[in-house]
C-alpha cells in the first residue's frame, strides 16, 4: 500500500471509532432514562463491536492502529518506519476530531465543546496505565501465533476494560484528546487529558518491554493484525 492509502485508512478508521464512542455514548445516555449503567453498557457494546469491524476493514491497509500508543510501540520495535510515524499520528488526530464532529452533528450537538466531565486522581491515572498496558499485551501476545484473531481479541478486551477499569479504558492518546472536545457522556475535561496520555504511553511502553522478554521472537509489526493469505501469515511468523 502507498503511504497516502495508509494515511487515509488511519484517518477514516479513527474517525469511525470516535463516532462510535461518542455517538453511542450520546444515544445511550438519551435512552437510558438516567440509568448510567445502561448507558455505559450501550456505549461499551457499540464501541467493542465497531472496533472489531474497523480493524478487519482497515488492518490489511494500514495495520489499523487508530492509536498513537500502538504506532509508537510498533515503530520502536521496527515494525513501522519512523518516517511514517508523523503521518500516522496526524491521521489519527485528524480522524479523532472528525469522528467527534460527525457524532455531534448526527445528534444535533455543537461541533465541538470542551468537556466538563472530571476524570482526575491517582485511581483514574492508574486505570489508564492498566488499560493501555493490557491492550498492548493483547496486541503483542496475539500477534505472535494468531494474528488473525487480534481484531476480535482487541474488541473483546476493550469491551471488558470499559467495565474493569475506573477510567472506562480510553487507552488511546488521540481518543483522549478528541473526547476532551465533547461535552457528552464520553467526554473528559481538557485539564485531565495530559495525565491520561502520560499514563497511556507509560502502559504501552511497559507492555512492549515485557513482551520483548516474554516472547523474544515476537513479530515486529504490532499493526499486522489481519493477514489475508496463508503465505502472508507465514511471513509474519518468520519475521
Amino acid at each position: 500500500m502507498t503511504r497516502a492509502q495508509r494515511m487515509v485508512a488511519e484517518t477514516i478508521g479513527t474517525a469511525f471509532l470516535l463516532a462510535a464512542v461518542v455517538g453511542s455514548g450520546i444515544m445511550g445516555e438519551r435512552l437510558a432514562g438516567g440509568n448510567v449503567a445502561i448507558a455505559l453498557l450501550a456505549n461499551t457494546l457499540a464501541t467493542g463491536a465497531v472496533l472489531v469491524t474497523l480493524i478487519l476493514t482497515f488492518g490489511p491497509i494500514s495495520g489499523a492502529h487508530f492509536n498513537p500508543a500502538v504506532t509508537l510501540a510498533d515503530a520502536w520495535q521496527g515494525g513501522l518506519a519512523w518516517g511514517d510515524v508523523p503521518g500516522y499520528l496526524a491521521a489519527q488526530l485528524t480522524g479523532s476530531f472528525a469522528g467527534v464532529a460527525a457524532a455531534h452533528l448526527m445528534f444535533g450537538e455543537a461541533i465541538f465543546s470542551a468537556s466538563r466531565q472530571a476524570r482526575s486522581g491517582g485511581a483514574q491515572l492508574f486505570s489508564e496505565f492498566i488499560a493501555t498496558f493490557g491492550l498492548l499485551c493483547v496486541i503483542w501476545g496475539c500477534a505472535r501465533m494468531r494474528s488473525s484473531a487480534v481484531p476480535f481479541a482487541v474488541g473483546a478486551y476493550i469491551t471488558g476494560a470499559y467495565w474493569f477499569t475506573a477510567s472506562t479504558s480510553f487507552a488511546n492518546p488521540a481518543v483522549t484528546l478528541a473526547r476532551s472536545a465533547s461535552d457528552t457522556f464520553a467526554g473528559i475535561r481538557p485539564a485531565d487529558a495530559p495525565g491520561f496520555i502520560a499514563a497511556q504511553l507509560a502502559g504501552a511502553a511497559a507492555a512492549t518491554i515485557l513482551f520483548r522478554w516474554l516472547v523474544p521472537s515476537l513479530p515486529k509489526d504490532a499493526g499486522a493484525v489481519v493477514v489475508s493469505h496463508p503465505s502472508e501469515q507465514k511471513a509474519v511468523y518468520e519475521r
